[in-house]
């Protein structure tokens, strides 16, 4: 790839990019290559040599009404004439209020107080001091440690580190400094298949033989997103909010992955018709314009939380609540409210499933799923991300795979020829991999 092209007058520097910036899970020894993007409309990137790639992830999950959005774009170039950030510190303004309004409407009755950080990791760990927290105010301080299960994966700050995959998870190296949790086995049973009640035998006797030390349980509902994109029974979750509640243990539903309509419903919560103590909110939170977070909780834990030693709830990011972010967010939800996305979201999912489906039959392929807006391919093997990542900007997609995981989570807003142009690749490049000529271009072999 030539790295000095330039479309629109923009030079990216790729050189400079390889030996001083640090990109995402990647090595300054051996980083992997990097495409210079100059601009995004619709669901197209556009690359510094002209290349268009239709965008198969939504920029990490986030932007689901695509890029350029005039109704966003708008809202936030008002907003950053007349107020682009201020603390939050004995002040507040019409934006968040405006947000903070939006979604204690459209989340569950129970969950009526918002705390608004910079991301997804930070919101991860608000929840996580609050729940201990919550515990100090009812004079129960011995409640320090979060339950939940493997193949999990909920940000890369410290306390959210301890509550990702301690074996198969990103974070196994930073050993005794990572808080030690409690881990039950992940949910067995697959989102469409019949639900085994003794799965819950596991988790039931940790909770019954620890509750005493558990502040709360912790789990994303549904998917689990970056720990294996795995989709597991409501049943189970629906079960889970039982337990807690028999054992006095507070529910985290980390829906920062999932919100917004990415499983087919508005929050996958919904799948089991249950309702959090505490909730998580990020990623299409804003539509993908900007960072911003959002925790919220029910009256009691908010009491509970504010009855503690300390009186108040011990965080305060320098960001929190931005007016700019809250802007963006309040314009995202509109969309989101205008329930396009039921449409969008069915339409996608249905065609993933028909088009997707032969590939199961592949050699190297484990297994073919789709839910709401995403599709996955799982293969036998750890991929070769850089290889891969070539194949599919030569094919016209940005797919970027993980792990054994070719996946797409696209924009609602795609059309169905983008959306066969991306399974079609996913597909080819598959294939491909099945092919045993090919398994040492395409498989990590570590």
């Amino acid at each position: 790839m030539n790295t000095t092209n330039q479309v629109n007058n923009q030079f990216i520097d790729l050189d400079f990019d390889a030996k001083h910036l640090w990109h995402p899970y990647t090595s300054m020894n051996n980083a992997l290559p990097t495409y210079g993007v100059v601009s995004a409309e619709g669901v197209e990137l556009t690359l510094n040599n002209g290349t268009k790639l239709i965008d198969g992830t939504s920029s990490w999950w986030a932007c689901v009404h695509g890029y350029s959005h005039p109704k966003i774009v708008a809202a936030m170039q008002h907003q950053t004439a007349q107020l682009s950030h201020v603390m939050f510190g004995g002040i507040t303004h019409r934006p968040a209020v405006e947000l903070a309004r939006m979604l204690v409407d459209m989340t569950s009755e129970r969950l009526t107080k918002v705390f608004l950080a910079d991301s997804g990791s930070i919101a991860v760990e608000v929840a996580m001091k609050m729940a201990l927290q919550y515990w100090q105010g009812r004079n129960n301080p011995n409640k320090q440690k979060i339950l939940t299960v493997k193949s999990g994966y909920h940000g890369d700050t410290f306390a959210a580190m301890s509550v990702c995959d301690p074996e198969g998870g990103m974070h196994t190296m930073f050993g005794e400094l990572v808080t030690e949790q409690l881990f039950a086995p992940e949910p067995k049973a697959r989102f469409t298949e019949c639900f085994d009640a003794e799965e819950l035998q596991s988790i039931s006797n940790m909770l019954e033989d620890n509750h005493q030390q558990i502040a709360a349980v912790l789990i994303e509902p549904i998917m689990q997103g970056a720990g294996g994109m795995r989709f597991y029974h409501a049943e189970y979750l629906s079960a889970l909010r039982k337990l807690c509640d028999k054992y006095d243990v507070l529910l985290i539903l980390d829906e920062i992955a999932t919100g917004f309509g990415r499983t087919g419903k508005l929050f996958a919560y919904e799948h089991a018709n249950v309702e959090a103590d505490i909730l998580c909110l990020g990623k299409a939170l804003t539509g993908g314009y900007i960072s911003l977070a959002a925790t919220m909780c029910s009256d009691e834990v908010a009491q509970g939380v504010s009855d503690s030693p300390a009186g108040v709830f011990m965080h305060g990011p320098t960001f929190m609540g931005n007016p700019l972010a809250c802007t963006a967010a309040i314009a995202s939800l509109e969309l989101i409210n205008e329930q396009h996305w039921q449409t969008q979201v069915s339409s996608i999912e249905s065609q993933m499933k028909t088009e997707l489906a032969e590939a199961v039959d592949y050699t190297n392929v484990v297994d073919v799923r789709v839910l709401g807006a995403v599709g996955v391919l799982e293969m036998k093997s750890t991929l070769n991300t850089a290889a891969l990542q070539q194949q599919f900007v030569d094919l016209g997609v940005w797919i970027r795979p993980f792990s054994n995981l070719i996946y797409i989570m696209p924009p609602y807003t795609i059309s169905s020829c983008q959306l066969t142009q991306l399974t079609s690749a996913m597909k080819a490049v598959a294939k491909q991999i099945s092919l045993p000529s090919n398994d040492t271009n395409f498989i990590s072999h570590g």
